[in-house]
């Protein structure tokens, strides 16, 4: 099979190449074999060298209304009143841990998305 470490961003290159020749591989032949063990090594490099951060909690419950096609009243049962989710959603109130648990269990979002909260410029701190 002759394949070799990625160490570099040309072996990235190559890798990529060759996979995108692959991808109409059979799988459990030689080129579908061929084409996992490269995916495989691409997805480790690209783990560590391209490292993707998570969504702060507001972006990941819009997320997850888009997605779900949810409105602000769908999330009043979670959050609490109305003015509540709109505090939250405007990010003028930080979620508390009773919100996150119950917006992880009822709606699915990571509980490390909404344990990541950015404040609202007007909260920052001043040095």
């Amino acid at each position: 099979m002759n394949i070799k470490p990625i160490k570099t961003r040309k072996d990235h290159q190559a890798a990529l190449k060759e996979i995108e020749s692959l991808m109409s591989a059979t799988p459990g032949t030689r080129e579908g074999d061929r084409l996992d063990v490269l995916v495989t090594l691409v997805e480790a490099y690209e783990r560590v060298h391209f490292p993707m951060d998570l969504p702060d909690a507001v972006d990941a419950i819009r997320f997850r209304m888009e997605q779900q096609g949810l409105s602000v009243k769908d999330l009043e049962g979670v959050i609490g009143r109305r003015n509540r989710v709109y505090e939250i959603l405007s990010r003028k109130r930080p979620l508390t841990l009773r919100m996150i648990e119950r917006l992880h269990t009822k709606f699915d979002i990571p509980a490390e998305s909404l344990l990541k909260q950015r404040q609202s410029p007007s909260r920052k701190k001043v040095a």
